[in-house]
């Protein structure tokens, strides 16, 4: 698409290798038909993830040596904390080994037996920490977030009904706080707008309830707000991002996305009773409050890509580049999650393989067939993220059944993206070959990582 020449030039490169249809046809056996379990060596375009995938710039490589490996006072975490303070507006922060480390503390901090968690989607491992503790989450999100088709523009929004409800039936006493995520990666990487978090914000002083953010890819949060909401196009979105995180207590972060390095993560408060708490925990489960989980060249290289992450060239070519291949997607007639978010392209499975239940994992299989058919890696994002019931062991039946392709910063050409594209489409128009799978191996928590599947018949799509 016009204007998307990348705002940087490239100084190193990594070989790969495009491996034969039956070298692949092996290799998703091997894995059990789990994209998950596939060796890198084996893939062609990794879209698995967009986190700790990133490709770090020439500040981030020469942060690393000035990593200070002092177990106590590192000046490595003092800048670190000063980046976090500037971007963020967050006073204290604790440095985790990544976002799913923040995630378990704070839950362990703020969430009792009984408690309920409302939040604008789940996430994977945000609601398996939720649960852990004792908590059960609410889904408060708008409707809209639940059609694939849907072109409002805010489907990440908190639906204010719901979430009053939810509080009010609860009793705001066992509310430890609201999970509101920017952007909501379940619903496709959709934004949520200033207006929205300004009602929450509003909605939770007056039952006296906290809120902590998902900060995880709130700069595409950022940058749609800049795009689509009256107001803010002239904004530059660091001023908008400092916003949004203004109407939070706090916020966990997985600095593998936003801050385009390899490890790292925090949780930043405005609260200094639960930063005195989070540095208790930090020291039994992840280090010293210095260091966390974390290396000092770590935390250099977090701090300089916090800085990085909210030039506006850079976080605009980005969501271009997702966009761009989602825009190619359309043109194929391929079904998508519209209107396409800002980590990734999210491929709707239902309407991909129409011919396939919801309990023949849909979007698992496709995941799978996507891998054999060009050597691309993806991820699943339906029933099997979804987990079962904890009471009657059904399988969760999520609205979205999704595959996403997800684009790690920094990384792919364009050229990459017309493969990707091209695999696509060739598969969809194959769409009735694709088998739907079983459970072969299934882990009680967090299934879609370790699971083993096997086809349900046997299928060209998946031989040599």
């Amino acid at each position: 698409m016009a204007g998307l020449a990348e705002p940087y030039k490239i100084k190193s490169v990594e070989p790969l290798r495009m491996t034969t249809r039956a070298e692949r046809v092996q290799a998703i056996r091997q894995a059990g038909y789990n994209t998950f379990l596939l060796r890198s060596k084996d893939v062609y375009i990794d879209l698995l993830t967009d986190s700790g995938t990133n490709a770090m710039s020439q500040g981030q490589w020469s942060a690393l040596m000035l990593g200070d490996e002092a177990y106590s006072g590192s000046e490595s975490f003092f800048r670190f904390e000063a980046a976090v303070r500037e971007v963020y507006g967050m006073p204290f922060v604790v440095p985790t080994h990544q976002g799913r480390g923040a995630e378990h503390i704070l839950s362990q901090i703020l969430i009792h037996q009984g408690d309920v968690v409302p939040g604008n989607m789940y996430f994977t491992t945000t609601r398996e920490h939720q649960e852990l503790a004792g908590g059960r989450f609410v889904d408060v999100i708008v409707k809209e977030a639940h059609d694939a088709q849907n072109l409002d523009p805010f489907k990440g929004n908190v639906d204010l009904g719901e979430l009053e409800r939810a509080i009010v039936e609860a009793g705001p006493e066992h509310v430890p706080y609201v999970s509101v995520a920017l952007t909501v990666n379940m619903a496709g990487g959709q934004p949520v707008s200033l207006e929205n978090l300004r009602a929450v914000r509003r909605l939770c002083d007056k039952y006296g309830v906290k809120i902590y953010m998902d900060a995880t890819r709130a700069v595409e949060n950022a940058y749609f707000v800049k795009e689509r909401e009256a107001g803010s196009e002239g904004r530059t979105v660091r001023e908008i991002f400092r916003e949004q995180l203004s109407y939070a207590d706090g916020c966990t972060m997985s600095a593998k996305k936003d801050a385009i390095v390899n490890i790292g993560g925090f949780l930043a408060t405005r609260d200094e009773e639960t930063f005195e708490a989070a540095k208790e925990l930090l020291v039994v489960f992840e280090g010293f409050p210095h260091y966390g989980g974390l290396a000092g060249r770590d935390m250099e290289a977090v701090a300089v890509g916090i800085q990085e992450m909210v030039d506006d060239d850079y976080i605009r070519h980005r969501v271009l580049q997702v966009r761009g291949l989602g825009e190619r997607l359309l043109e194929a007639g391929v079904p998508i999650v519209q209107p396409v978010g800002g980590h990734g392209v999210f491929l709707d499975a239902r309407r991909f393989l129409p011919h396939l239940d919801q309990e023949e994992l849909p979007a698992q299989s496709l995941a799978a067939a996507l891998y054999v058919d060009a050597g691309v890696r993806a991820m699943e994002r339906g029933v099997v993220s979804s987990g079962r019931d904890a009471k009657t062991g059904e399988n969760h039946h999520p609205a979205l059944e999704l595959v996403r392709l997800t684009i790690p910063r920094r990384v792919y050409t364009e050229s990459h993206m017309d493969v990707v594209a091209e695999s696509v489409s060739h598969l969809f128009q194959r769409r009735a070959e694709i088998p739907g799978l079983k459970f072969v191996f299934e882990p009680k928590r967090l299934r879609f990582f370790t699971a083993r599947f096997e086809p349900l018949h046997p299928s060209p799509i998946f031989e040599a």
